[in-house]
């Protein structure tokens, strides 16, 4: 086709651009649509792929929300309420039983309703999960108090034959201030930072737990300070500063106590302690069963005492639970505190209706409040009985006859249980029975002893009369020597009496061998004194 010449074309305007073909380009408009296309797509791909390598939001580590905050979460941190703002949503899930609730980040997609933030300003406090604690963190705990800690003896008792098990006590109550809780304490003033060790710590009760405290950490060089109620004993207000300790004494009551001792700790910057189901405390106290594991070839069961503060039959069955699945372990706990029972019964920890720091149980009267060991407990624990007092107050006895070993009320639970025949199931078995205290002042102690004695029949009392004269008493001698009894005491009284003038009221104290003696003379005193009093 011939082409015009260029004079006679005609002169084209920007606007006529678009009408231009040509049999070997395609339409100027469709290149450009093919570009804009082009362009938009690679737009599209290069926005999608800045997104994907965007770092993800960090999520804060699991936190339980209290109503109430605890001191001893200085010892690890976590993020604060503060920080909770930045993120978008939450999640509120129960845990296996339904009971503890924890909080987790959700992204939600666009679109999705958020769930409500409670009112309350939560407080967040990392906790370690005891569903996970592993046998590694109990060794590393042993090897971290190895030397500063006594490996006690877990020695086979004379008490075997008695009750027909094979039967080995764990004699905790031998560690320098008389407590198993020398392990967990001593972890948790090791596991410190330094800037805290030289800040010192603050503790607040008349416990073991303040004991072993006081002791280690001035055998540590941490300053430690006790803060007691103005009604503590002499005897316990002279061991503590004889540990160390410097030892304040204020209000009437434990709570007292350990609100001074709180605001004292925020005002000086000292570390305030307390009992707790901290991984150090925990895996300190468990290494008392790992060492009752490696002490005892081929071991059935395992008894522990059982009281509110749970940590050491948490800790100590989570090692031998790991070590042998077959090993029983067992809880006992009075039945006049039944705190830990009852809390594994509603699935929370419980407060005593009868309160805490009773004179006799002490620790095991406590209030159950950690949720962590509480939750372990239910999963480890096999067995959790009660005893009555009768029954710990005979069992002291029997520690004190067969083993020579003086106790208190938390180191002879255990092996009350199976004096009063709550685990008849043992019978034949190798058991390891824990005597994890031994601090008793000596009132006390001579009170729980004269309560013993007459619990198992071996002193007696009654009171009866007889004419007043020398020979009557004389053959009321007569009988107790024919029954072969020791006379302990004997007291006449008749000048306060109302009645009877011509009588004289005898009141007797004696020894017998055992309950069968016992009937025994009573019977003979009722065939010749009809007014008699067994008392």
């Amino acid at each position: 086709m011939d082409r015009p010449p260029a004079k006679n074309r005609p002169r084209l305007r920007g606007t006529d651009l678009v009408e231009i073909q040509s049999p070997w380009l395609p339409p100027y408009t469709s290149v450009v649509k093919i570009l804009l296309q082009l362009f938009v797509y690679v737009a599209v791909v290069l926005f999608r792929n800045d997104d994907k390598e965007k770092p993800e939001a960090p999520v804060l580590p699991e936190c339980i929300y209290e109503e109430e905050p605890l001191e001893n979460s200085s010892l690890s941190s976590c993020q604060s309420p503060d920080q909770l703002d930045q993120l978008n949503d939450y999640l509120e899930e129960d845990d296996i039983e339904g009971n503890i609730k924890t909080w987790k980040l959700m992204v939600l997609e666009h679109g999705d309703e958020h769930p409500v933030i409670p009112s309350t300003p939560p407080v967040c406090i990392q906790t370690t999960n005891f569903q996970l604690i592993e046998l590694e963190d109990i060794k590393k705990a042993a090897s971290q108090i190895e030397g500063s800690i006594q490996v006690t003896p877990c020695m086979h008792s004379r008490l075997s034959k008695k009750y027909g098990m094979e039967l080995f006590l764990k004699k905790e109550f031998l560690q320098y201030t008389g407590s198993v809780k020398e392990r967990g304490v001593l972890n948790i003033l090791t596991s410190l930072k330094q800037i805290q060790q030289k800040k010192g710590v603050i503790v607040a009760s008349d416990s073991n737990f303040s004991m072993a405290v006081a002791y280690h950490a001035t055998e540590l060089q941490i300053p430690v300070f006790v803060i007691m109620p103005s009604n503590t004993s002499v005897a316990s207000v002279k061991m503590c500063r004889d540990y160390g300790a410097v030892v304040i004494t204020f209000g009437g009551s434990p709570k007292d106590s350990r609100t001074h001792a709180q605001q004292l700790a925020k005002k000086n910057d000292y570390l305030f302690l307390e009992e707790e189901d901290s991984l150090e405390y925990v895996s300190g106290l468990g290494t008392m069963g790992l060492e009752i594991f490696r002490q005892v070839p081929s071991l059935d069961a395992v008894v522990f005492p059982a009281g509110g503060p749970c940590a050491l039959l948490a800790g100590s069955a989570a090692a031998l639970k790991q070590l042998s699945s077959h090993i029983s372990v067992i809880g006992v706990q009075p039945e006049s505190f039944p705190v830990l029972k009852h809390s594994l019964k509603v699935g929370h920890p419980v407060e005593s209706q009868a309160g805490s720091g009773h004179l006799f149980y002490k620790d095991l009267s406590e209030p159950c409040s950690r949720k962590n060991t509480l939750q372990l407990v239910g999963q480890l624990v096999d067995k959790i009985v009660t005893v009555t007092e009768e029954d710990i107050l005979i069992a002291m006895l029997r520690l004190l006859e067969y083993e020579r070993a003086t106790v208190d009320a938390e180191g002879a639970i255990g092996l009350a249980a199976i004096v009063s025949g709550k685990l008849p199931e043992l019978k034949g078995k190798r058991v390891s029975v824990v005597l994890c205290s031994g601090n008793l002042s000596l009132p006390l102690l001579q009170q729980c002893i004269q309560r013993a004695l007459t619990l198992d029949s071996q002193t007696c009392k009654f009171s009866l009369w007889i004419p007043d004269n020398a020979r009557d008493m004389a053959k009321l001698l007569e009988v107790l020597d024919r029954e072969v009894v020791r006379v302990l005491d004997i007291q006449k009284e008749h000048g306060f009496m109302t009645s009877k003038l011509f009588m004289t009221k005898v009141t007797c104290v004696t020894e017998t061998r055992d309950k069968q003696q016992a009937t025994q003379l009573r019977n003979a005193l009722l065939e010749r004194y009809p007014s008699l009093e067994w008392m």
